[in-house]
């Protein structure tokens, strides 16, 4: 059968689906072999597509015996008698397969019914799995959808590939105002099968996601000249981040900063203006903790127990707040993110207590 529409058509359908020319031709010929079956009461028949000749030939497959079998074996093709086989061709012997090429056109209009539905949940079927394979290999990954639908409690965003998914406002920053069309990075938390299309769960506030912004937008950290040692993170508020150059000749904070700013401007608008703080990692115990406190200043790091990673900051006077910070997030993320437990006081108190030898009272 001559069929261009239907070859052109394969091709709209691929490219809309999402998937390869190849597979609609395989879902078609099931369509096929499922209408013969209806037709025929067997399945021993064989699909050839020719799109290089707009030609789509079926063909019945029959196996030439002597007496048919009571009980025959479903994976062999079907049985023709020796005497049935001669009627097509006289040369035919028991053991010959015959090929008889099926009219196609003369279907009837239940078993054209039923090649169209294998066909068309072939397809849906093959798309849903390549969209699975291809956000599976995604998970943990940073990935940019568009906003298609707000409500109070959710962002629906399309994802490509025919994929869907909400934003919880749980996994919402608090400055994300965004409006229909937008394009929002989100961080892919798991992507599970389902019986219908995969099931993709995101976030904007998973940490993870402020290490693939980090990662896209400085290269030195994708090439693992920079590297994040350590990172924390109150959604929307404030991040810190420790970084260590492999490289003496690369300034790990000035490359993540950028020239006037650029880079780390391009994160912080990626994450709604959520403010990121970042440090030089030390394997000095007491220099990884104060600078792990920045942006406020140490006098002393004291009592180190590198065993249990627990340390006594001392700080001056007037820095002890910033040091501390909003309701302790500044000493919180210090910790979270250096691995070190750090008690901080200030330096009037570790003097008094004779833990420092010196110390000037400032008016």
């Amino acid at each position: 059968m001559i069929n261009k529409e239907f070859f052109e058509n394969a091709q709209a359908v691929a490219e809309e689906r999402g998937i390869s020319v190849e597979d609609v031709y395989d879902n078609f010929s099931k369509g096929l072999v499922n209408s013969y079956k209806k037709i025929y009461g067997n399945t021993s028949c064989r699909v050839v597509i020719n799109p290089e000749k707009n030609e789509i030939l079926l063909f019945g497959v029959h196996k030439v015996v002597s007496e048919l079998t009571e009980a025959p074996d479903p994976e062999e093709p079907a049985e023709m008698l020796l005497e049935d086989a001669k009627k097509i061709k006289a040369s035919y012997k028991v053991g010959d397969i015959v090929e008889q090429k099926i009219n196609i056109k003369d279907f009837g209009r239940t078993a054209i019914g039923a090649a169209k539905s294998v066909y068309t949940q072939g397809v849906r079927t093959r798309q849903r799995e390549l969209a699975f394979e291809h956000f599976k290999a995604l998970e943990n990954e940073m990935v940019i959808g568009t906003v298609t639908n707000i409500t109070e409690k959710f962002v629906s965003l399309d994802l490509g590939m025919n994929v869907s998914t909400i934003l919880p406002i749980t996994e919402l920053l608090p400055n994300d105002n965004f409006k229909i069309n937008d394009k929002v990075r989100v961080y892919i938390k798991r992507v599970e099968q389902t019986s219908k299309d995969p099931r993709v769960s995101v976030s904007r506030t998973d940490r993870a996601l402020v290490t693939r912004l980090m990662e896209n937008n400085i290269p030195e950290i994708k090439e693992g000249i920079i590297e994040i040692k350590g990172i924390a993170r109150d959604p929307g508020d404030r991040s810190k981040i420790a970084l260590f150059s492999n490289d003496p000749h690369v300034d790990a904070i000035g490359s993540c900063v950028g020239e006037g700013g650029v880079r780390i401007r391009e994160i912080v608008n990626a994450l709604g203006g959520e403010k990121v703080d970042l440090y030089e990692w030390s394997e000095d115990p007491e220099e990884l903790v104060s600078n792990a406190l920045q942006p406020a200043s140490v006098t002393q790091v004291i009592e180190i127990d590198e065993k249990n990673k627990t340390s006594k900051v001392v700080v001056p006077d007037e820095q002890l707040s910033l040091a501390i910070g909003k309701s302790g997030q500044n000493v919180r993320l210090a910790v979270q993110s250096c691995g070190w437990k750090i008690d901080i006081m200030p330096t009037s108190e570790a003097y008094q207590k004779g833990l420092i030898l010196k110390w000037e009272k400032k008016n």
